[in-house]
């Protein structure tokens, strides 16, 4: 099996990395007896054939290795038919877009429109220690590579998204974008070594969001800069039309959260969708500051939608079809807004 963190020792004798050492060692040795899918996704990964690409473009919506000329001619149909039969085995495939040799994976998200909507507000990542949370197959830490950081890590629990990681970094072959396959609480804490922590998606989904926010602080420098993107609930008329909200709004000066009974949107594990106010409260009680909205955003078909790349339902099965402005439970539409904040 691939190594979990390629060439890491070049990242110096940092003791955080080198605090990485045991919980490396234990989940190579997982990984190298693989059962289930990651047995599936391995035969997959084995499937890839052995192409060397001629370019690497990570700073374009596309993340691309090679063109279709760097596969010789004879034996191009086969090699083409084995990359995407490989790829479609890993499915589904959420975060994207990526071309590999003329390939084109059509992602779920059109994750090219939420790095854009953010990538000029933020701090310059050069030379900066970056942390993705839930980083799913990279996207954004390879849109991150493109900005020279020091390093960029990815935690990324589900198989099927590390496995996809690992897919795009065989032809990618970026030295200093790592990922791990496990939660961000198996992660050692690594107390004040990121500048940069990128967390996207991922706080509606946990039992105590404060936990988690103090916890990200904690391993950030001061100084260190979060990009937090999250539900919200709004009643903010544009964007119950679908719109688009770029500046602070006025919104409800009182902190109000929604808790969905059962499930949101399909989703089993949704827990706290606040909005704005106590985005900024739960900001603020962890030890974050210099908060500053960067967008908000309604969902739509244009940003998330099915593709033969998931064969799995996406935003408008999700959606009342009578009324897209609430989910099939009820509940209003999803929107994102993204924040920044100080450490």
């Amino acid at each position: 099996m691939e190594t979990l963190l390629t060439n890491h020792r070049q990242l110096g004798t940092t003791p955080f990395l080198y605090s990485l050492e045991p919980l490396i060692s234990k989940l190579r040795k997982d990984l190298d007896l693989p059962r289930g899918n990651a047995q599936r996704y391995t035969d997959a990964l084995k499937g890839l054939p052995a192409i060397k690409p001629s370019l690497v473009i990570l700073d374009k919506d596309q993340v691309t290795a090679g063109t279709i000329q760097d596969i010789p001619m004879e034996g191009r149909r086969d090699a083409l038919n084995d990359l995407e039969s490989s790829l479609m085995a890993l499915s589904p495939w959420r975060k994207g877009p990526f071309r590999l040799f003329d390939l084109e994976i059509d992602s779920e998200w059109r994750s090219n429109l939420k790095w854009d909507r953010f990538a000029h507000e933020i701090s310059s990542l050069r030379g900066r220690r970056i942390l993705d949370i839930g980083s799913s197959n990279g996207y954004y830490m390879f849109r991150a590579a493109a900005r020279e950081p020091w390093m960029v890590l990815g935690v990324e629990p589900q198989h099927t998204f590390y496995f996809q990681y690992l897919a795009l970094q065989k032809y990618l072959n970026l030295d200093r974008v790592f990922c791990l396959p496990i939660p961000f609480d198996d992660l050692p804490m690594m107390e004040g070594f990121f500048d940069t922590v990128f967390c996207m998606g991922i706080l509606y989904h946990r039992k105590s969001p404060i936990d988690m926010l103090k916890n990200i602080q904690a391993m950030m420098k001061k100084g260190g800069e979060i990009i937090l993107e999250n539900l919200i609930v709004t009643d903010h008329p544009d964007l119950l039309r679908g719109s688009r909200v770029a500046e602070p709004y006025p919104g409800s000066p009182m902190p109000l959260c929604l808790c969905p009974e059962g499930r949101y949107a399909k989703m089993r594990n949704v827990y706290f969708i606040p909005n704005p106010k106590t985005m900024e409260s739960w900001l603020k009680r962890t030890g974050f500051h210099n908060i500053r909205w960067i967008d908000i955003s309604a969902t739509t078909p244009e940003e998330q939608r099915k593709t033969p790349w998931i064969a799995t339902e996406s935003l408008t099965d999700f959606l009342d079809p009578h009324d897209p402005s609430k989910t099939v439970e009820g509940y209003p539409a999803p929107v994102r807004a993204i924040v920044t904040a100080r450490s």
